[in-house]
Parts: structure tokens; C-alpha cells; sequence
């Protein structure tokens, strides 16, 4: 009897082998989900900020509660906010200047910390609690979320991106 060398191309893959073929394919499809979420979150957190500067925009009092903050020229600085927010939760919908409207609007955010919720800032590390059950916390989240990963496929951004390559 005799033994003959098995090839390679006969060998059963070995188990780890055939994981790391699965968690590939795994990532593969799950990749597939980048634009569809980065669009959720456009569309939810756009329409948030939009609503808030739009009421803002047509709250009598809002210039008395940034009065109220301590923020310096409330009457210029409110009416400016509001209209980032509203504008900037527009072009988050659609996908336009995406990153650049992030980044304003996490800037915006940052300051809504400093200023109306300062104590749950300076509490990030020790009640990281405190932190993300503050009003700003989600609003920041989603414009750094856009900031960082972009507006994803369904978007204006994408559209004249790939426009303009070809």
C-alpha cells in the first residue's frame, strides 16, 4: 500500500481558514450597509436640526434664553445659530456639503455644551452618564458621524463627486 502525496489544491481548508473566508464574505455585505445608514442618519438628525432652527427662528423668547446663557449678542448670535441649524439640517438631508455642514454643526453643538449644559461637559469622564443623556449629546454625535464618514452614496455630494470624473 502505498501513500501518495496529497496537493494542496486537494487539502480541505483548515478551520480557521474557512472562518476567515466567512467573516470576509460577513464584511463584504455588511459594507454594503455604509450608505444606507450614513442616509438614516442624514435624513433623522437633518430634520432635527432643521426643526430646531426653524422654531428657534420663530420663538420670540429664544433671544432672552441666550441672553439668559450669557452668550454675547444674543440678538445676532441666536438669529446665526438658527440659521445654521436650519440650513445645515437642510443640506445634511439632501447630502450637500456634507462634511463641511458637520463640522459647523458639531462646532455648534460643542458650544451648546459650553454653555447650557457646562457641568455635564466637564463630566465626560467621571459620569460619562451625565455626558450623553445631555440635549447636545445626540445632535453632536450624528454631525460628527457625518463629518468623519461623509454622506454615503445617496447624496448630492455623491452625485456631483462622481459627475465630475467622469
Amino acid at each position: 500500500m502505498s501513500t501518495q502525496p496529497v496537493s494542496a489544491t486537494t487539502q480541505k481548508p483548515s478551520l480557521i481558514r474557512r472562518i476567515s473566508g466567512y467573516y470576509c464574505l460577513f464584511k463584504h455585505y455588511a459594507a454594503r450597509l455604509d450608505s444606507p445608514f450614513l442616509l438614516l442618519v442624514r435624513l433623522y438628525w437633518g430634520w432635527q436640526f432643521a426643526q430646531s432652527g426653524w422654531g428657534r427662528l420663530h420663538n420670540p423668547h429664544a433671544v432672552e434664553f441666550f441672553a439668559s446663557l450669557g452668550i454675547p449678542a444674543p440678538g445676532i448670535v441666536e438669529p446665526a445659530v438658527s440659521c445654521l441649524e436650519l440650513v445645515g439640517g437642510i443640506l445634511l438631508i439632501v447630502g450637500l456639503a456634507s462634511r463641511l455642514t458637520g463640522l459647523l454643526l458639531a462646532g455648534d453643538m460643542f458650544v451648546a455644551y459650553l454653555t447650557s449644559d457646562r457641568d455635564a461637559l466637564r463630566s465626560i469622564f467621571s459620569d460619562p452618564g451625565k455626558f450623553y443623556n445631555a440635549d447636545p449629546f445626540t445632535f453632536l454625535f450624528a454631525s460628527l458621524i457625518v463629518l468623519i464618514f461623509g454622506a454615503g452614496f445617496f447624496s448630492l455630494d455623491y452625485f456631483f463627486t462622481h459627475r465630475r470624473k467622469r
